[in-house]
């Protein structure tokens, strides 16, 4: 009977199989750093189809908005209005503190707490009625609207300003006493408070702000900003031609809506 002769394998040493390993990982082709990869785990064709064009189409959008985008507005130079007038001085103050004063001092002489008892009646008899028109002042009293002017505006100001719109300006940023309003007399006239085709006057429009600016074809314009809650936009385009000829001549008047229940009437001067 034949006898089959048996194969030893010698199991290969520590180091042979080192210098395999070594020479299978070189063998290895990695994918460059710019190749894409993909797992596929068994994931249905048709979700998984889904998936890559919702973001084929997400990487469109994002590069679709980059052109589109414009850059940041550069804010015009503003002229800072720090200039000190008596017409920013509220008398209704200055009257209310200087009697206030007086009293409070001539009664601590005349009651011998501070010095000078013999000039206490003086400073009585002046302080009290000094202190009833100081206060009698400040209930009357209209503070003045902000105004915001561009440099621009102020070099146009002095030459293609009309003496109506200067008027204007100086008359609402400055301290008034006894009007409810400003340009009181200008809206009861536009708008026809309590007339027919007019409107009630608890719905008159209040004046805000102020603007001064330069328009596109470089005239001056006086921006009038009003708060009308129970007007429309409407309200104000109907009436356009009545600003234009009550601050006239030599005005163009313009509507605009601003925020939430603002109104703008441009009056734009187009004197030569």
């Amino acid at each position: 009977m034949p006898t089959k002769a048996a194969t030893v394998t010698a199991a290969p040493s520590f180091s042979a199989t080192i210098l395999s390993s070594h020479r299978s990982f070189n063998r290895l082709q990695f994918p460059s750093p710019n190749t894409r990869i993909s797992f596929n785990y068994g994931v249905d064709p048709l979700v998984s189809k889904t998936f890559h064009n919702r973001q084929v189409f997400v990487s469109r959008a994002a590069d679709s908005t980059q052109p589109t985008s414009a850059p940041p507005a550069v804010d015009k130079p503003t002229v800072p209005d720090d200039e000190f007038t008596l017409a920013k001085v509220s008398f209704g103050v200055i009257g209310l503190s200087l009697g206030v004063s007086l009293l409070s001092y001539g009664f601590g002489a005349y009651f011998n707490i501070l010095p000078g008892s013999e000039w206490s009646a003086l400073m009585l008899t002046y302080g009290f009625p000094l202190a009833i028109i100081g206060m009698a002042l400040k209930y009357a009293e209209l503070k003045p609207v902000p105004c915001l002017t561009y440099s621009d505006a102020q070099m146009l100001r002095e030459k293609y300003a009309t003496p109506i719109l200067k008027q204007v300006r100086n008359d609402v940023t400055r301290y008034r006493y006894g009007d409810e309003q400003h340009l009181d007399e200008a809206l009861k006239r536009i708008f026809q408070y309590g007339q027919g085709g007019g409107i009630p006057r608890r719905s008159a429009p209040i004046l805000q702000m102020i603007r001064e600016e330069v328009t596109e074809d470089g005239r001056y314009c006086l921006v009038l900003v009003f708060e009308a809650k129970a007007l429309e936009l409407s309200d104000f385009e109907k009436r356009q031609a009545k600003f234009s000829s009550f601050f006239g001549p030599g005005i163009k008047a313009e509507i605009g809506k601003g925020e939430n229940d603002l109104y703008e009437v441009r009056l734009i001067s187009i004197s030569e």
